[in-house]
Parts: C-alpha cells; structure tokens; sequence
C-alpha cells in the first residue's frame, strides 16, 4: 500500500519565500518514496510525501513552523494512494 501525507501551510504577509525555504529544508528521520513541493495564492506551502506503508502507519512527518513564518496552524491529510489512471 502507498500512503501519501499532506503538510500545507499559509505564509505570515511577506514570508512566503521564508516559508518556502523553511520547508524545504526539514529533513525526516526516514526517506519516503517520493517527496515534492508546491506553492499557491496566498503564499501557501504545500509538501507532499508518499510512503511504502499502511494507512494507519506511525509515519514522520514535517513539524509546525515557527510561529512567525504562518498565519494559522498547519494542514495535515493523510490519503491511501488508488493508482494512477
């Protein structure tokens, strides 16, 4: 089974670059299959990581930001991955 993890954040007015570089710069404990990085509008971060695991898997994940980076808490979702079409 694959599992992908969702991380998505919302820039502080100005940041999203600081954000961007922030979040690209986390390292996890363990390597998944695939990581990649996406921005948005609105200086949103969005990292997506896909993993060899089963759904409910303890699986590392990117931390909160610090505070001064975002305007929110961070997103998180978690999606078992049906194949490509």
């Amino acid at each position: 089974m694959t599992v992908a993890l969702m991380w998505e954040a919302r820039a502080a007015d100005g940041r999203g670059a600081d954000l961007l570089a922030w979040a690209r710069a986390q390292r996890l404990p363990a390597r998944p299959l695939r990581r990649e990085t996406f921005r948005a509008p609105q200086d949103r971060v969005l990292v997506v990581t896909w993993w060899a695991a089963e759904y409910d898997a303890d699986l590392p994940e990117l931390p909160e930001p610090p505070g001064e980076l975002v305007t929110r808490a961070v997103h998180r979702w978690r999606f078992e991955s049906l194949g490509a079409d």
